[in-house]
C-alpha cells in the first residue's frame, strides 16, 4: 500500500504547485498552454525515448500485453460508440473520449506503483508500448486530419504518425532497445535532462487549469464525464481481469500486475493532447481529475483483493 500512497502523493504535490502558483498570480492561463506545448514537443518525446530505450521489449510482449490490449480495445469501443452515436461528437472529440477511457497513466503514476507495489518497473512496459506505438499514432492520425482541410492520401496517413514528436521519441527508443546500440553519453545526458520537463510540466499545467480554467464539473457534460470515469476505472480493470484470469490463465503477482495497470487513471498526456488540438479540453480535464482522485480507491481495492 505504501507504493500507492507514494505515487499519488507525488502527483498531488506537483499538481498543487501549479494550483498555488496560479492562485498567487505568479502564472496565468497562458502558461498552461505554453507548458503543455513544451511537454508535447520536447519533454514527452525525450522521456519516452529514455524509458523505452532501457525497456526489455521482448519481456513486455507477453500475456500481460494481450490482456492489456483486450481491455483497451473493449473500453475504447464503448467510448467510441457512446461519443459518436449517443453524444453526437465529431471524430476528433470521439477519439479523445476513447483515449480517456483506455489510455492509462503508465508513466508518472504507473512507474512508481510498478516499482513499489509490484516490485517490477517492466510491469507497465507493455502498456507503454501499446499506447505509444499503436494507440497514440492512430489517435494522432485522426486528430491531425481534423485540423487539415486536405483529402488524405495513403502516404499522408501512413507518414503522419512519424511526424508526431511523441511517436518519433517512442519509435527511436524501441529501435535502440531492440538493436542494443549504445547511446553516447553526450546524446543521452541532454535527452535525460529534457525528459525531466515532461512529468512536472504536465502536472503543473494541470494544476494551473484547475485553478484558472473552468472548474471541475463546469464542462456541461457531467454525464459524459461520469460514464467515461466508470468505464475507465471499473470496466477496463474488470475486462483485464477476465481475460488474464480465464483466457490466459494468469494468477498471483502476474494477474495483480495486469489488473493494477488497467486500473490506472487516465493519463495527463490525454489532457496535454486535448490542449494541443483544442478539443474537449474541459471534458478531458474533468475525466483526468476524476479518475486520478478515484483511482486511489480502486487500486487499493484491487491490491487488497488480489495481493
Amino acid at each position: 500500500m505504501t507504493g500507492v500512497l507514494e505515487g499519488f502523493g507525488v502527483i498531488t504535490v506537483v499538481i498543487a504547485v501549479g494550483f498555488v502558483l496560479a492562485h498567487l498570480g505568479v502564472v496565468t492561463l497562458d502558461y498552461q498552454w505554453m507548458l503543455s506545448r513544451l511537454v508535447f514537443f520536447v519533454g514527452s518525446p525525450a522521456l519516452l525515448f529514455s524509458v523505452l530505450a532501457d525497456t526489455d521489449v521482448g519481456g513486455a510482449l507477453s500475456k500481460a500485453l494481450v490482456a492489456n490490449a483486450a481491455s483497451v480495445a473493449a473500453v475504447a469501443l464503448v467510448a467510441l460508440v457512446l461519443a459518436r452515436w449517443r453524444w453526437r461528437r465529431g471524430w476528433a472529440d470521439t477519439t479523445l473520449a476513447a483515449l480517456c477511457a483506455g489510455y492509462v497513466n503508465a508513466g508518472n503514476l504507473g512507474l512508481p506503483i510498478a516499482i513499489y507495489v509490484l516490485g517490477d518497473a517492466s510491469a507497465v512496459a507493455g502498456a507503454l508500448l501499446l499506447q505509444l506505438l499503436v494507440l497514440a499514432p492512430l489517435a494522432f492520425v485522426v486528430l491531425d486530419q481534423s485540423e487539415s482541410m486536405e483529402r488524405p492520401t495513403v502516404l499522408t496517413v501512413l507518414s503522419r504518425p512519424f511526424r508526431n514528436p511523441l511517436t518519433v521519441g517512442a519509435v527511436v527508443g524501441v529501435v535502440v532497445a531492440l538493436t542494443g546500440v549504445p547511446v553516447p553519453r553526450w546524446v543521452a545526458d541532454p535527452i535525460d535532462l529534457l525528459a525531466g520537463l515532461a512529468i512536472p510540466g504536465m502536472l503543473i499545467a494541470f494544476g494551473i487549469s484547475l485553478r484558472l480554467g473552468p472548474k471541475p464539473g463546469a464542462s456541461g457534460a457531467g454525464t459524459q464525464v461520469a460514464i467515461l470515469t466508470v468505464v475507465k476505472l471499473a470496466v477496463q480493470p474488470l475486462v483485464a481481469y477476465l481475460v488474464a484470469r480465464f483466457a490466459l490463465g494468469l494468477d498471483g503477482s502476474a494477474l495483480l500486475a495486469v489488473v493494477v495497470v488497467a486500473g490506472l487513471p487516465t493519463a495527463q498526456n490525454v489532457f496535454v493532447t486535448a490542449v494541443r488540438y483544442d478539443r474537449s479540453v474541459a471534458v478531458v480535464r474533468d475525466v483526468v481529475f476524476a479518475t486520478t482522485v478515484l483511482s486511489f480507491l480502486t487500486i487499493l481495492a484491487i491490491a487488497a483483493l488480489l495481493a
